[in-house]
């Protein structure tokens, strides 16, 4: 499929996993093996594009890992590796169809998402407290973060015809290029506007259309936002991995401890299923069970 048994587009992938999904450095080593073994067998089957893989290829890359004896947890680990990669092939318009929609995925553990306390996220959104352009930028980003449960790509896309503070609502663009309203709490329509009522301008070089500029007047791109969670979280002393994704999950598990109805809390973080929102109310009862058995006196 390449020259380096490497399948085009993978470093992107797994850069996207890393700033966008929070995954560990060992998890990610270990998605670009089980992509780089996927690629030796669709070269050894003959596929030399990706857009050719279709789902049966898929089903023979796992019958192909049982006969060689690979561990199951292994073979589950890779068949996720290969969703995902072919997820983000078709969210980034490289391909049309995903193969592995008609693939069965092995059902071995069911992943749970974590997520930050109510204390937790009132000390990373109170860590920056320094003053000025940067430090305006900043508080707005992680208030929004918050506020709307949007993605890291989210933000970094939202222009300043998006926003209305007066209104308490801004536009985001979500996947496939779906746009979707969303409302935005007080607090971050008051930081949003101390940002945008003196910070901004000093940021902005060259008319910038986009809300959130680097230091240098550009766009701010999904790694510094990446970077700027992580030095927030240490800042609050706060030993989860922390990442922008994990404020996204925090959003939607505290809404749904507050009382939100499911339908509203996909419409919320613009899920086009309403199953991947539903994994949140497995954390929400995972958190119900873990306090019982911590306080019943017989549990």
């Amino acid at each position: 499929m390449s020259d380096n048994n490497e399948i085009p587009f993978v470093t992107e992938f797994l850069a996207f996993l890393r700033i966008e999904c929070g995954l560990a450095d060992n998890t990610i080593i270990a998605y670009r093996r089980d992509l780089r073994n996927m690629a030796n067998y669709f070269d050894s089957a003959g596929i030399a594009n990706i857009g050719e893989v279709e789902g049966c290829d898929i089903v023979n890359y796992a019958a192909d890992m049982a006969r060689q004896d690979y561990a199951p947890t292994s073979r589950a680990r890779a068949m996720v590796a290969c969703r995902m990669f072919f997820r983000y092939l078709v969210t980034e318009r490289i391909i049309t169809v995903n193969p592995t929609d008609f693939v069965d995925q092995p059902k071995l553990f069911k992943y749970l998402p974590q997520e930050l306390s109510p204390v937790e996220v009132q000390r990373l959104l109170g860590a920056e407290q320094g003053e000025g352009a940067l430090a305006d930028r900043n508080r707005a980003i992680m208030e929004l973060f918050y506020a709307t449960g949007a993605r890291v790509s989210e933000v970094c896309d939202i222009r300043l015809v998006d926003l209305d503070l007066r209104e308490r609502f801004v536009r985001l663009q979500g996947k496939g290029g779906k746009e979707r309203m969303t409302p935005i709490s007080h607090t971050a329509v008051r930081v949003i506007g101390d940002y945008l009522s003196g910070g901004r301008d000093k940021l902005d070089r060259c008319n910038s259309p986009y809300l959130f500029l680097s230091r240098t007047g550009r766009k701010l791109d999904r790694i510094n936002i990446f970077l700027l969670v992580k030095r927030l979280a240490k800042k609050a002393g706060i030993s989860k991995n922390v990442y922008p994704h994990l404020l996204r999950h925090s959003f939607a598990t505290h809404m749904l401890e507050g009382g939100a109805n499911l339908r509203a809390v996909q419409m919320l973080l613009g899920h086009a299923d309403l199953a991947t929102t539903e994994i949140y109310t497995h954390v929400h009862d995972q958190r119900k069970f873990n306090i019982y058995h911590q306080f019943h006196p017989r549990g």
